[in-house]
């Protein structure tokens, strides 16, 4: 087996941190417009409202709005046939509940997706990535609230059809599956996903626990809707997930490695499996957590099963064991994993996890994949106005290669692989420039000063000859 000849190769990029313009065409103001600039020391501040002398990135992003042709032609110099965007909510319903779309914003996208397909291009198009209008968590406590599902739904139908015929793979959710009931999360993380500070959860297990089935829930929902207004149209959701390795072999530590590793896989469970897990509403039950799930949602899990799996892959980790250990600390936490290359960035390299992660998946639902995220980030040098990236490059290659074993070695079925970041973007963690993954430099720095001018780095040109070869060239 070898990679099949229309695979799909390309990037994924992200509306809220790259298209900037965010009063522009009518945009209503979203979730991520209200959360400053940060670092790896200072994290980033969520506001009330906007503090015009604090730095807000998505404000700004890198400018694709105005800058997308240049950018999608850039692309498809690389050779790609795929890019992965998202549709900002607020920019077809300012407030997320009106009946009426923002025409402006319907406009905007279908420029962009035109400009793709005139360039050769498969639009890939997510409905929720971070990008949830801020009236509906002030308004309607986001989504902890069943009816924020009907606003989705009507958000979801009204660009479905307004891009009929031209979109065919549209994805529900991007990584909602970081939202474990059980275990303390941070306030971005929380906020990135719903809008809402853990910390002030009153009470952060319901909470949690309904905001992720209710997100599920709209996502097996959607998926019926798409099928409903075009049965060619493909329905996947994208999930984060990484394996997360046993501390050692003894086996109390192995069955805690497992059900560390098994936590983010409940709403892969119920968009696969037809029906929301059993294990969860029993763990739910325990905790005397209130769903308000209704008889009719059963019925929409068996009928919403999704048609493949979005996979964002950038690094494994390990489980802490049962008794406390010394051992050095993993760059987000928790344990170094003294087996695998450490990136000039302390990031921990693993390709065999990517590969472990598709054989988990493939043989667990026996469904297509893509993957959708995979990347390096870095702080990158000019030097004589070149880039020379050769650390993504390794990254890159080392991972491609175990995507390539998984298919022809392990028989999974895999239809595509997207880098994260083709260009340069603001990451979502820190709001940083700095911090890059891109192809393609962006003059833009961390206070957001720059020209914006694009330049290509050296993995350009080897990504343009992985994509030619079809995989099969994976040397510098």
């Amino acid at each position: 087996m070898t990679l099949r000849k229309d695979f799909l190769w390309g990037g994924s990029i992200a509306a809220h941190q790259c298209e900037g313009a965010w009063q522009e065409g009518g945009k209503g103001p979203a979730i991520m417009d209200f959360v400053t600039k940060g670092s790896n020391k200072e994290p980033r501040k969520i506001t009330e409202s906007i503090d015009p002398k604090l730095d807000y990135p998505s404000h700004l992003g890198i400018d694709f709005y105005h800058h997308y042709k240049e950018d999608i032609q850039l692309f498809k110099e690389m050779g790609f046939n795929a890019l992965r965007i998202s549709i900002d909510w607020s920019r077809i319903f300012p407030n997320g509940d009106e009946q009426t779309p923002n025409q402006n914003g319907l406009d905007y996208y279908e420029k962009v997706i035109d400009e793709l397909l005139t360039n050769g291009i498969e639009p890939i198009v997510t409905l929720y990535h971070f990008e949830l209008p801020i009236y509906l968590v002030q308004k309607y406590g986001s989504w902890k609230n069943r009816q924020v599902i009907d606003f989705y739904l009507h958000y979801c139908e009204t660009v479905m059809r307004a891009y009929e015929g031209k979109v065919k793979y549209w994805i529900t959710f991007n990584e909602m599956n970081h939202l474990d009931p059980q275990s303390e999360q941070s306030d971005i993380f929380t906020y990135l996903i719903a809008g809402l500070k853990y910390s002030e959860m009153k009470n952060p297990a319901e909470d949690l626990a309904r905001i992720g089935y209710n997100m599920t829930l709209a996502g097996v929902k959607a998926a019926r809707l798409g099928r409903t207004i075009n049965p060619k149209n493909k329905i996947g959701c994208v999930f984060g997930l990484n394996p997360i390795y046993s501390y050692d072999c003894q086996p109390d530590n192995v069955l805690k490695g497992f059900l560390d590793n098994d936590r983010d896989y409940y709403q892969v469970d119920a968009m696969c499996n037809g029906k929301f897990p059993k294990y969860k509403l029993k763990q739910y039950e325990s905790l005397n957590i209130d769903l308000e799930n209704q008889p009719n949602d059963v019925e929409d899990f068996a009928k919403g099963s999704i048609d493949f799996i979005g996979l964002n892959y950038y690094m494994s980790s390990i489980s802490e064991p049962n008794t406390p250990v010394e051992a050095e600390t993993a760059l987000f936490g928790g344990i170094q994993n003294p087996h695998i290359e450490q990136s000039k960035w302390g990031w921990g390299i693993d390709p065999t996890g990517i590969r472990y992660v598709m054989n988990y998946l493939y043989r667990k639902y026996e469904l297509p994949i893509i993957i959708t995220e995979n990347g390096l980030g870095a702080v990158d040098q000019i030097e004589n106005g070149a880039i020379h990236d050769d650390y993504r490059i390794d990254y890159l290659k080392k991972h491609i290669k175990a995507v390539k074993q998984a298919v022809e070695e392990d028989y999974v079925e895999c239809f595509g692989y997207l880098t994260w970041g083709p260009i340069d973007l603001v990451s979502a963690t820190t709001g940083e420039m700095s911090k890059r993954y891109g192809f393609i430099y962006v003059d833009l720095d961390n206070e957001g000063k720059g020209s914006l001018e694009r330049s290509k780095k050296d993995s350009f040109d080897w990504y343009q000859k992985v994509i030619k070869s079809n995989g099969e060239e994976l040397q510098e």
